[in-house]
């Protein structure tokens, strides 16, 4: 199987924690595209430490142009990384709200050690605003330790996004017995590399898509990889988004 999607990847050379250098970023595209993915989404940082939106524009379209030129077939989308804070919460309904793609899906990250209490309402309050929530690695934050939360999540109309590497225990005990109760529970919505750089990048996202395979089933498997990433990317609704 192959026309993998990955929502959460840090691809982009120079703007964030992710690659470093252009070589990194098209080791780490050759890597992806050996392992089935067709597009990625590239999804940088929005904090303000990072690179601007401006410079951001600028690092896709020139990787875009050196894939092309290195005739690597990886297709880039428009995404970033969000922090849940209040200056996100403002930012949604104005033209800077970085979103996934042309639709109304946003991914956004929690802290990973700190607890979120006022989860439920954030939810809503991003709901009005007509945007959808996409909330990266859930098992590797501390709020989703919390029995149920997860679901109660799902349930406020936010979807969830495994990191495949959580699976094969990339990120420790908890993050992968969490990742796989939520799988087992049918709670995630997409899978995800969240690759930062080339080291070691065939051989764990190899094994983590594996082990996905593995415990979802193909039909599961071609939904979170390639299916459900590709209609959020596009823009469109999933079936199981709320009104």
């Amino acid at each position: 199987m192959s026309g993998f999607v990955d929502l959460h990847c840090h691809l982009l050379p120079g703007v964030d924690d992710g690659a470093r250098t252009l070589e990194d970023a098209l080791e780490m595209a050759r890597a992806l595209v050996d392992l089935g993915f067709s597009t990625v989404a590239p999804s940088p940082h929005a904090r303000p430490e990072y690179a601007p939106v401006e410079v951001v524009d600028v690092r896709r379209a020139e990787l875009a142009e050196a894939l092309e030129r290195e005739r690597i077939p990886l297709a880039l989308g428009r995404n970033a990384e969000n922090v849940l804070d209040d200056a996100f919460l403002r930012g949604l309904s104005t033209p800077q709200a970085r979103k996934l793609g042309p639709g109304r899906y946003v991914l956004v990250e929690l802290p990973y050690t700190a607890p979120v209490p006022a989860l439920p309402d954030i939810l809503f309050r991003i709901r009005t605003k007509g945007v959808v929530p996409l909330l990266a690695h859930p098992e590797r934050c501390l709020e989703f330790e919390r029995k149920g939360r997860a679901a109660e999540a799902v349930r406020a109309g936010a979807l969830l996004q495994l990191d495949i590497g959580a699976l094969i225990g990339r990120y420790g005990g908890t993050a992968k017995k969490l990742s796989r109760a939520f799988l087992d529970d049918g709670l995630y919505a997409v899978g995800a590399t969240d690759l930062h750089g080339p080291v070691g990048a065939r051989d764990w996202v190899g094994r983590s898509l594996a082990e996905l395979r593995s415990r979802a089933g193909e039909a599961s498997f071609a939904r979170l990889m390639r299916d459900n990433p590709a209609t959020l990317l596009a823009g469109e609704s999933l079936e199981s988004d709320p009104d």
